[in-house]
């Protein structure tokens, strides 16, 4: 109490000084109507400023609901596009019902599932990603996965009631069938474990041709991934002088340092194509 006495005391003058300028723009303002109108104009466009400024911070920390309000909408449309489903063979099956199958006749095939990405790492030589879905909501190991542009993200290995683990393409491991959009040759995607946006596409005959800035995408001869989803672009390209084949690095489409929204794609015929196959290998070995 005593030091707010000594500061109005100190400054009593100067507060008078602000009181009495104050009250002189009220009077002012009040009983003129040029300055009032200049005032109400002054204040107007501050109040808009403080507005603006408000909604830009009001935005930003309303961008995750509407980023995922975008990704759950995105997913929705992707499930709608005609390559997720294929046309079935009537001639030889008279009834058929699935609620899978759209009003054309035609069976889905793809279902995508959207994710958030909870963990991720570029740094080791075998990386993983951590999405926040898992068994409860409909993801399965050996789904392939995606990024939000449909570049090629890895494929899930392993699922809990809530979470799924991905195999980055950034893996020793990783092997993902491709194709050459120029020319047509099959080859594979691994990652030599040195620069996370680099990969190599192996397998690639010199005969073929090959371009730099030519677009490599997924074969469609796995039931991972179906075809033409993006893995990068021919970056550089080198002869392998001990084979008959080129060394082929790619920029990859996807940009591992910054992935927080994927799909993970399930095959809904999977079983079914791998079960034919089992039996085609049991045969032979039997």
């Amino acid at each position: 109490m005593h030091n707010l006495f000594l500061f109005f005391r100190r400054y009593f003058n100067f507060i008078v000084l602000l009181f009495l300028q104050g009250f002189s723009i009220y009077l002012l303002v009040h009983y003129n109507s040029y300055h009032n109108a200049l005032a109400s104009n002054f204040m107007n466009e501050i109040t808009g400023k403080v507005n603006t400024q408000f909604n830009k911070v009001d935005y930003f920390f309303r961008l995750r609901n509407t980023n995922e309000a975008l990704v759950e909408n995105n997913e929705r449309l992707t499930n709608l596009l005609n390559e997720n489903f294929e046309k079935q063979d009537s001639s030889s099956k008279i009834v058929m019902e699935d609620i899978l199958n759209d009003t054309t006749g035609r069976k889905r095939k793809w279902q995508y599932f959207s994710a958030k990405v909870v963990s991720n790492s570029v740094s080791a030589q075998n990386n993983f990603i951590a999405l926040h879905r898992g068994a409860a909501q409909q993801i399965k190991k050996d789904d392939g996965v995606v990024d939000i542009n449909n570049g090629v993200v890895g494929i899930i290995t392993d699922v809990s009631e809530n979470y799924a683990v991905v195999m980055s393409l950034l893996h020793k491991d990783s092997k993902i069938s491709a194709k050459l959009k120029r020319s047509g040759e099959v080859g594979q995607v691994i990652w030599d474990g040195k620069d996370p946006n680099r990969l190599s596409l192996i397998d690639i005959r010199k005969s073929a041709q090959v371009a730099k800035g030519d677009t490599v995408f997924t074969s469609g001869f796995t039931t991972t991934f179906p075809y033409g989803l993006m893995i990068g672009t021919i970056d550089e390209i080198l002869k392998d002088k001990g084979t008959n084949n080129y060394i082929i690095y790619l920029k990859s489409t996807t940009n591992f340092y910054n992935i927080q929204y994927v799909y993970a794609i399930e095959n809904l015929q999977r079983e079914e194509v791998d079960q034919l196959l089992k039996n085609a290998n049991n045969k032979v070995n039997n």
